[in-house]
């Protein structure tokens, strides 16, 4: 990368950055405080300071968004602020929650227990995220730490936009545009907020330039295998959906290009070789380590993080839910369809620019989907941020065509002097 191109990725960046100073707290939500606890606890906390500091941040950042959002409310804005006082109810209501776990023996792991251990279970298994904090948090504290990290993950996934953008050779100003997309659709509030979505994205973009790369010609499968082993410590479903929708993705391609009469392409072949291999991994490494099945995530969801009885027959109940859960997603996106039309659009502009790596890149949102069918609640919009992946990197390649006919990949020489163009993207 030049000079000027990295100067303008760059300041883009920084200027996102920037544009985070409006909120440093209030961005949290109830998982926020179980990756915190679990991170000062890498740094040496003991679960007593781990629950005390992860308390006063979920608290603040509670008091401050009631107070904001009371100063604007018409009938109550002359009203005492009630910022304090939700501050110190959260406070004792934690403290005497927490207090009781472990009073009664919870303290084995590295998440201090707000929850049940089985519960708990499910966040000790994704040290990841943690371990991506605690540097943050162990320079700058836990608010500016939390925040600074948010920063630097959001940033580093719009660099990978441009990155994906300029190696399938789409203009300069237009592969900023993908960046600067990341940015401002939902997929940079998302990855600013203190959860696993935005690590997890920029992992996901880091595999899909990996493919962008093997696409091209050059040998980047070590890229992709190293990202997908990076998300299976961040969350190991998430890599398991992603090599499984990848490996879907390059069997299309090969199938379709069988039937046209052309060759799959070694590329392809690679590709496909290094996703089924990472998903047959995860499932194995997963088993093997004893991590928390679908049935355990079945439950947790039907029983309220396991407040109320196991249910007897989860998986009735379970595609009950389902299918209310589309219907009614459905009708809400039909309401207002820029999702749909945006998707649509950055769909349309990847297949028809790079029809293999669209293929991938559509395979790569898949995950997103997948996520939400595993767990159908509607207030959990964040679940389908991989989609939005489609419109950042589609959309650019969609104005990309408008231009005018893609360029020709280079012209590759092997060693045997024979002449030959990449796989195709």
């Amino acid at each position: 990368m030049s000079a000027r191109p990295a100067a303008w990725v760059l300041f883009l960046a920084a200027l996102f950055g920037c544009l985070q100073l409006a909120n440093v707290t209030g961005r949290d939500t109830p998982d926020s405080r179980n990756y915190l606890s679990y991170a000062l606890s890498l740094g040496g906390a003991d679960k007593t300071e781990a629950v005390e500091r992860s308390i006063a941040y979920v608290c603040a950042s509670r008091g401050e968004t009631a107070s904001r959002n009371h100063s604007v409310d018409v009938r109550r804005f002359r009203a005492p602020d009630p910022g304090p006082e939700v501050r110190a109810e959260c406070r004792r209501y934690y403290r005497w929650s927490v207090g009781k776990r472990l009073d009664a023996g919870q303290t084995s792991g590295w998440t201090a227990p707000f929850m049940s251990e089985r519960f708990m279970r499910i966040f000790e298994v994704r040290p990841g995220y943690p371990l991506l904090l605690l540097p943050f948090v162990t320079v700058f504290g836990v608010t500016w730490g939390l925040w600074a990290a948010g920063v630097c993950v959001a940033a580093a996934g719009g660099v990978l936009v441009f990155l994906i953008l300029r190696t399938l050779d789409v203009p300069l100003g237009l592969a900023l545009t993908g960046q600067a997309l990341y940015y401002v659709l939902p997929t940079g509030a998302t990855a600013m907020r203190p959860m696993t979505e935005g690590t997890m994205m920029a992992l996901t973009l880091a595999v899909l330039w990996g493919c962008a790369l093997v696409l091209r010609g050059r040998r980047a499968g070590p890229l992709v295998a190293v990202s997908l082993a990076l998300l299976f410590a961040v969350k190991h479903s998430q890599a398991l959906f992603l090599a499984v929708c990848l490996a879907g993705a390059c069997c299309l391609v090969g199938v379709h290009r069988r039937r046209t009469g052309r060759p799959v392409g070694d590329a392809v072949k690679s590709l496909l070789k290094v996703t089924v291999a990472a998903a047959a991994g995860t499932v194995l490494l997963a088993r093997l380590l004893r991590y928390p099945s679908e049935s355990d995530s079945l439950q947790d969801l039907l029983t309220d993080h396991f407040f109320q009885p196991d249910r007897e027959r989860p998986w009735r109940e379970f595609l009950h839910l389902e299918v209310n859960f589309w219907v009614e997603w459905l009708r809400r996106q039909l309401t207002e369809p820029l999702f749909l039309v945006l998707v649509g659009a950055g769909a349309w502009g990847a297949l028809r620019a790079r029809p293999a790596f669209g293929v991938v890149l559509l395979g790569a949102a898949g995950t997103g989907v997948l996520s939400i069918a595993a767990h159908p609640d509607i207030a959990i919009d964040r679940l389908m941020a991989m989609v939005w992946l489609v419109p950042v990197v589609g959309v650019p390649l969609l104005l990309a065509t408008s231009r005018g006919p893609a360029p020709e990949p280079p012209v590759l020489k092997r060693r045997t002097g024979w002449k030959s163009s990449p796989s195709g993207v």
